[in-house]
This record gives structure tokens, sequence and C-alpha cells, in this order.
């Protein structure tokens, strides 16, 4: 499918989520899974899609429909290491991939050699007023 395609769909069963987790009287546990990326040379100190300054060395992370501000923790699956992120940009722009990392947050995941492997995320906090 097309990213744009993808995107929706994406956002489709994180709304229908977000809907269960409400009517069934509990907050649904958002996880996915698939290849991250990171990214940073050649962005440090330009705004982020959130309007904030991307400092490479944070951990911080681009993801398709998730809320700004959103904490995330991110389990590489080849070596079981973890790291939480908070989302301030839009991105990967690369089919396949579910999130970019900064480099802070590639370095602790072990992953700056590979540049891409599979992970697992999951939602640890929403942003104020974003709960479910």
């Amino acid at each position: 499918p097309s990213r744009r395609g993808a995107q929706v769909k994406r956002t489709l069963l994180l709304t229908v989520l977000l809907i269960l987790g409400v009517v069934g009287g509990c907050a649904p546990r958002y996880t996915e899974q698939g290849l991250a990326s990171w990214y940073g040379p050649g962005f440090a100190g330009k705004r982020t899609a959130s309007g904030e300054r991307f400092v490479p060395c944070k951990r911080t992370a681009a993801h398709l429909t998730l809320p700004f501000g959103t904490r995330l923790k991110v389990t590489n699956l080849d070596n079981g290491r973890i790291v939480r992120v908070r989302v301030n940009d839009r991105g990967p722009y690369v089919d396949g991939r579910i999130i970019d990392l900064s480099r802070g947050a590639a370095r602790v995941l072990g992953m700056i050699r590979t540049g891409v492997v599979e992970v697992q995320i999951e939602v640890v906090q929403y942003p104020p007023g974003e709960s479910p």
C-alpha cells in the first residue's frame, strides 16, 4: 500500500482501539511492531513538526500518527535493549518503517551501525488532554 494508505489504516486502527478502550471502561494498550530507523545528520537545530528544535543526542522519535508528546517504550527485538522516547516529529517517510529515532535513542538500542532494526513500540503515556 501507499504511504498515505498505510497512514490512514494506522490512524483508523488507533481510533478504533481508543473508542473500544473508552467504551470498555479501560485505556487501550497501544503497541506496534515493525522496522525502526534513526535520523539526525543534517537535521540538528532544525525545527521538528512539533515546532521544537531537533537535538540528535536527546531521546526523541518521529511517528506518523501518535500525538506529539506521547512517551513510548521502544524495544530492539534483535538484542532486547529498551529506550524510552518522546514523539516530537512526523515520519518515517520510508515505506515499511514505523518509527524514526534520534541518534541518542538509536545509541541506547545498539542500532547505530545497522541503521534499521525490528522493534516493538508501546505507549507509556499520552500527553495531557490526549489520553484515551
